[in-house]
């Protein structure tokens, strides 16, 4: 989970700070270090009801030459960067095979790993995929908030802590969470199933 949100975070604010907003990199954020952000708060829901949050990436999107754009691919960089970390996890272990580094593993380091590669796979694709929920103030709402009327999203704006309120309990009410969020996360395995697919033309 570390490692998830380190790298989620960091893809926002390195992404913003090439386009030109230095905002994130003078608070330290262009960084891989978990402690430059972690939300403690967001860990400590993280640890005791299995749903948190890292420490949000300041963006002023005023200082991008093209705006819209511009925050659209910042904001979309932090979910894409977990959806190549899952990626990648799993082409390195296909290069490991290849290069029969576990040929004489032990069957408790075998089933360890594959331990290991199923949370790595659950984490990093449930963060690509959670974070796509267009719901205030998620990066698929960012994303959908650049194509809004005005208006409509100043409207969302005033009612935005009851939205997230909504959410909320969606997320921490069981059948709620599984009639709505659950179906989406069941997509991390087809994902998963695409990936291989991919892998097996490489090697």
């Amino acid at each position: 989970m570390l490692i998830a949100f380190s790298v989620h975070e960091f893809a926002h604010a390195w992404t913003a700070w090439r386009f030109g907003d230095d905002t994130a990199y003078r608070e330290g954020r262009v960084t891989l270090n978990p402690m430059a952000h972690l939300d403690w708060i967001g860990m400590l829901f993280l640890i005791l009801a299995g749903f948190g949050w890292a420490k949000p990436v300041p963006v002023r999107r005023s200082r991008f030459k093209n705006p819209r754009l511009m925050s659209i691919i910042v904001t979309a960089a932090g979910p894409i960067s977990n959806l190549l970390l899952a990626f990648l996890f799993l082409l390195l272990i296909n290069v490991l095979d290849v290069f029969h580094v576990f040929d004489h593993a032990t069957n408790d380091f075998l089933i360890n790993l594959g331990d290991f590669i199923n949370y790595w796979l659950s984490i990093n694709l449930a963060l690509f995929l959670f974070n796509l929920i267009p719901v205030p103030p998620l990066d698929g709402y960012r994303i959908v908030e650049e194509f809004l009327p005005i208006r409509i999203r100043i409207r969302i704006q005033e009612m935005g802590q009851w939205i997230t309120f909504g959410f909320l309990l969606i997320i921490f009410i069981p059948p709620l969470r599984d009639s709505t969020i659950g179906p989406l996360m069941n997509l991390r395995w087809p994902i998963v199933d695409g990936m291989n697919r991919i892998l097996n033309l490489i090697f």
